[in-house]
């Protein structure tokens, strides 16, 4: 069937619930790579180098398994709608105090707080929109979802290139505080997960407090721990070749804030793409195939990604790399929630992702000090980054398991 096909076949239900976690998730991605596009200009503004800003990249993520430990409990106590709409609500205030920063320091707090908030959406949100798709197209869907990232990278590209030389980079996070409205149509037109039982009232789980949801998350400890170490690897793939991105056209190739967005447009097109035609694939080849692949197909792409000497080719090997990157990435949401207990659906997979996050949360700092220690060659970071982490990513899938298939719309 046709996407568009799947896509009609949804109930109103189905896709408003679809709708809201690909918009939660798009928007905190969004309110990311804001961050990402103005570290030069943060630098800058507080007579400080790139390296030092980066940390606030760094505290992003070391803080998001706080949130998704956090968020995850309350959306299992509370529901996933709930939740959902405090996240959304949480993140984009934190971007508005961002813009008000009067320090490196206070700016660099605020980042952590922000981790704390991100660290909520995917889980709280894949969970709810897995739960309520049908299990059939499950692998189109989870491949779109996660594209919810690809799409925020794309949209804060478009508004950088656009705004940024107007509005400067507090402006920017000014406009990163509008994702606050996506909570009127999540409390007015999404509804709860069938597979959350209660009708929006706790449901009398023992989990009473965020203590017993994490030893409910340990009972299931070696798949955490598996979990964790695939995770690792999967945001090592994606932050080490997307967070030094915009700076490594910006500094390194000299482009202008316009064409180093529209470059970064043109990269995530492929990252959408990737996303959903290996979330498609998985359907058919399983969900452990399709990331292997994705993962391999993404080394013979890092000559041109990292060390083209024109616009067309880094535009060309940027899309070349982005749509593998984001292919394997395509296949994550329908495979964590597919490995994962009813009881805990809300927390493991968002908890695991984070703890992933959180051990490679110094990636980019290292990377921008290995690049600033070979003559600012951020090319030559990223390229050695995503050998190590492509094969690192293909091993690590090829040990574990699946569950395709698994119903998920059962508490």
């Amino acid at each position: 069937m046709s996407a568009l096909g799947l896509w009609q076949g949804l109930t109103r239900a189905q896709r408003n619930a679809f709708l809201a976690a690909f918009a939660g998730w798009s928007l905190d991605a969004f309110d990311f790579f804001v961050f990402t596009f103005c570290l030069s200009a943060i630098g800058t503004d507080f007579h400080t180098d790139i390296t030092a800003v980066t940390e606030g990249i760094f505290l992003t993520l070391a803080f998001r398994p706080v949130g998704a430990l956090v968020f995850g409990w309350l959306a299992e106590r509370y529901g996933r709608r709930p939740v959902l709409i405090l996240n959304v609500c949480t993140y984009s205030l934190v971007q508005l105090a961002t813009a008000a920063s009067p320090n490196l320091t206070v700016l660099l707090a605020l980042r952590a707080l922000f981790g704390v908030a991100m660290g909520g959406v995917w889980g709280v949100g894949a969970a709810l929109a897995l739960e309520t798709l049908p299990a059939q197209s499950r692998g189109f869907f989870s491949g779109l979802l996660q594209q919810g990232y690809a799409a925020g990278y794309l949209l804060a590209a478009a508004v950088f290139a656009i705004a940024f030389e107007r509005v400067g980079w507090r402006g920017m996070f000014v406009i990163g505080a509008l994702p606050a409205l996506l909570a009127f149509f999540i409390g007015f037109a999404v509804e709860e997960s069938p597979a959350w039982a209660g009708g929006g009232e706790p449901r009398g789980r023992p989990e009473h407090s965020t203590g017993d949801a994490l030893r409910g998350v340990l009972a299931y400890w070696p798949r955490l721990i598996y979990l964790v170490i695939l995770m690792a690897c999967f945001n090592a793939f994606s932050h080490g070749s997307q967070d030094l991105y915009p700076t490594f056209l910006k500094v390194q190739h000299h482009f202008t804030a316009a064409v180093a967005g529209a470059i970064a447009i043109v990269v995530n097109v492929g990252a959408l793409i990737g996303g959903v035609s290996f979330g498609i694939l998985s359907e058919r080849i399983g969900r452990r195939r399709a990331i292997i692949a994705a993962a391999a197909l993404a080394l013979p792409m890092i000559p041109l990604w990292a060390f083209a000497q024109n616009l067309v080719l880094l535009a060309v090997g940027g899309f070349l790399m982005q749509l593998m990157v984001q292919g394997a990435w395509g296949v994550v949401p329908a495979h964590l929630n597919e490995l994962s207990p009813p009881g805990v659906r809300a927390i493991l997979p968002g908890f695991a992702y984070q703890l992933g996050n959180l051990a490679v949360s110094r990636m980019t700092p290292v990377q921008s000090r290995i690049a600033e220690s070979h003559g600012g060659n951020f090319g030559l970071a990223m390229a050695g980054t995503m050998v190590v982490v492509s094969v690192a990513l293909i091993i690590v899938t090829s040990l574990g398991t699946e569950a395709r298939g698994a119903r998920l719309d059962a508490s």
